[in-house]
């Protein structure tokens, strides 16, 4: 049986069911608004979206409000992802990595130096 969001957060330890919902709403809205391939959606794409709709969702506030989940980078988004497939709640294709994660962008600079009002 499927695990749910809130017994893969408990047993990960490191991030909110929030955080985790989140990401896996996120892949839904960047498919839908952000990808231009909705097939697959790759790391750096996954993280423009997520990024997107941070703002939207919160503004200026984002940083604040993932940072409190535990997600803190662009890297933290890519450990949800590869949680989420552990656990069935994702795919990935062979040459997927959770490098592609990796420093995408600073979380200060997109949610608040660059942000506008």
């Amino acid at each position: 049986m499927k695990k749910n969001i809130e017994e893969i957060a408990r047993e990960n330890g490191r991030y909110s069911p929030k955080a985790i919902r989140f990401v896996y709403e996120g892949l839904g809205y960047t498919a839908k608004e952000v990808a231009t391939k909705p097939t697959h959606v790759s790391g750096h794409t996954l993280c423009e979206g997520l990024k997107k709709l941070a703002i939207e969702k919160w503004g200026r506030l984002a940083m604040l409000v993932l940072n409190t989940w535990g997600v803190k980078t662009t890297r933290d988004f890519g450990e949800i992802v590869y949680l989420m497939i552990k656990n069935e709640w994702m795919s990935a294709q062979p040459n997927d990595t959770i490098d592609d994660f990796n420093d995408l962008y600073d979380f200060k600079t997109v949610f608040k130096d660059r942000f506008k009002f």
